[in-house]
């Protein structure tokens, strides 16, 4: 054991230590931070690494102007470190098409991690404005991240992928606390409780007590997982009438755009779809829905009548297909095509089409180019490849399905925005996710994606069904309970009841204002405690 004087020892030398040891034990405790996100799940490791973030903000004060440049440098490293081992594998989208991405490979694994770390500086910066002694500080680094985090997920365009709160959604239990605050709220939580510990080093003279926050943080934890517990033992999954019936094709990417792998790719979804499951399973005939990940075909589906000939042969009466598929857009005939929707197509079984949504929120990089036109002439391409860029859809809307209840749509990323998914005034019956991860290969990347959709289906209390290319695939109740599921890099079929969904949850009906209430009181504690300081 590490006795009391060693430990403050050892803190001290984090507070005092300048230059690039100090860079080097931020981005280690950036790096180890990641460990807390799916598939790893190591959210104590948090213990550990946000108390460091909060010794190297308060050994800052040391440096020029309040010490907030030298915040703002650790807060990078720091966010560094974790974006680097959180994100590596969006490298992998760089290899599908090595000879003419392969290049941009150390622009991807370092540029992007870098770019986000920006807002780890800003957030470590504003905590340093804000920084007082004792607990209160680690409010303060609380809603410093949190009002960061909620940037980074809204700013161009957005990115709030592995946002800090994702740390409190395994186990289950734990999770279930976001149908109350959302994705902030949980991670205005997350650094607040597992910041905790830095306090214990602070001095306990003059009637102070640095073992209560970590004790209350801990008392916190405990309170959320009984709320989580009772909520999940009052709610358990409950299973409609509608079959449904996942489409795992598990193609690489060669050939998922190849459009010379036209007929390979049409007998393979044909053929997997109509498998049987086990001995009581019929093939498709047993599936209401039928369900084909994202860009599902290389070419436009509904110009290729042979496709859409097999696709109503493969159906039988009372069984639609949803599935993903480039859109062309409407143009007069002879016109040449250049750009192209993501979209989303409901197919009944006589091969007509009932419903499409288009792909609001595309990817940058991936479905289109920021300047676009500029970055073109300049020679980049997305890595879609398509010129021009994909075009984006004009709003969301639930789709109506036959004998179902009403599906929200979303494509691929859509899933990670939080409070931006449900029609306030429409409210679906599920949540359909198509994707394609095959970019990402074997990777943490689905796994992280997985654990996004699942908060989204706590926090609106809405079953969630997922179709991906390579996995994972999985059926979802409304308190995040996997139901079925098909693993990652395999092929198969997956079928499954749709589960029922639960009441609005509060955060359904009240989105972002319960985490808003708490970073306004926590904020009004630490201006409190500043203003106290000074007047003393």
């Amino acid at each position: 054991m590490i006795s009391s004087s060693r430990l403050r020892v050892a803190v001290l030398a984090i507070i005092l230590t300048w230059g690039w040891k100090r860079a080097a034990i931020a981005l280690m405790a950036g790096a180890l931070s990641a460990l807390a996100m799916a598939p790893f799940n190591a959210w104590p490791v948090l213990f550990l690494t946000f108390p460091v973030a909060v010794w190297l903000i308060d050994g800052a004060g040391a440096g020029r102007w309040r010490g907030v440049p030298a915040a703002a440098m650790s807060g990078f490293w720091f966010g560094l470190g974790y974006f680097v081992v959180g994100l590596y594998w969006i490298g992998y989208a760089f290899l599908v098409d090595a000879p003419t991405f392969a290049w941009l490979l150390p622009f991807a694994v370092l540029g992007l991690p870098a770019y986000l770390a920006l807002f780890t500086a800003v957030a470590f910066g504003l905590a340093r404005l804000l920084w007082t002694r004792g607990a209160t500080r680690l409010l303060a680094l609380a809603i410093s991240l949190t009002v960061t985090e909620w940037l980074r997920g809204h700013l161009l365009s957005g990115f709030p992928w592995n946002s800090f709160g994702y740390a409190l959604s395994e186990p289950l239990a734990l999770a279930q606390t976001a149908s109350l605050i959302g994705l902030w709220g949980m991670t205005f939580l997350s650094v607040a409780i597992f910041a905790s510990p830095a306090v214990l080093i602070d001095s306990s003279s003059r009637g102070r007590k640095p073992w209560i926050a970590p004790v209350a943080a801990l008392g916190l934890l405990a309170v959320m997982a009984v709320f989580g517990a009772i909520r999940l033992s009052q709610q358990p999954t409950v299973l409609t009438a509608v079959k449904l019936r996942i489409m795992q094709p598990n193609l690489q990417q060669d050939v998922k755009f190849n459009y010379a792998a036209k007929a390979q790719v049409m007998q393979k979804y044909l053929a997997l779809s109509d498998r049987a499951s086990g001995p009581q399973s019929t093939g498709v005939s047993d599936a209401n829905i039928l369900i084909w990940p994202e860009s599902a075909f290389p070419f436009f589906l509904t110009r290729e009548a042979d496709a859409m000939a097999q696709i109503a042969d493969l159906l039988p009466t009372g069984t639609v297909l949803i599935t993903g598929a480039v859109r062309a857009p409407d143009l007069p005939p002879g016109v040449r095509i250049s750009r192209a929707y993501n979209s989303i197509y409901i197919i009944d079984h006589d091969g007509s089409v009932l419903s499409v949504y288009d792909k609001l929120h595309l990817v940058p990089f991936g479905e289109y180019l920021p300047f676009q036109e500029l970055m073109e002439k300049l020679g980049f391409v997305q890595l879609t490849r398509v010129q021009g860029g994909f075009i984006p859809g004009t709003r969301r809307r639930a789709m109506e399905i036959p004998n179902a209840p009403r599906a929200l749509p979303l494509i691929c990323y859509e899933a990670i925005f939080p409070g931006d998914i449900t029609p306030r005034d429409a409210r679906p019956g599920w949540i359909i996710n198509v994707t394609n991860d095959g970019w990402f290969g074997i990777s943490t990347g689905p796994y992280q994606h997985l654990q996004q959709i699942r908060l989204r289906a706590v926090e609106e209390g809405l079953p969630v069904v997922r179709a991906a290319n390579t996995g994972i695939s999985a059926v979802i109740d409304p308190t995040g309970r996997i139901v079925a599921r098909l693993g990652l890099g395999i092929e198969g079929v997956l079928d499954a009841n749709l589960p029922s969904a639960l009441p609005p949850t509060i955060y359904a009906r009240l989105g972002d204002i319960p985490a808003g209430v708490m970073l306004a009181v926590a904020l009004l504690l630490v201006v409190r405690r500043r203003f106290a300081r000074r007047s003393a």
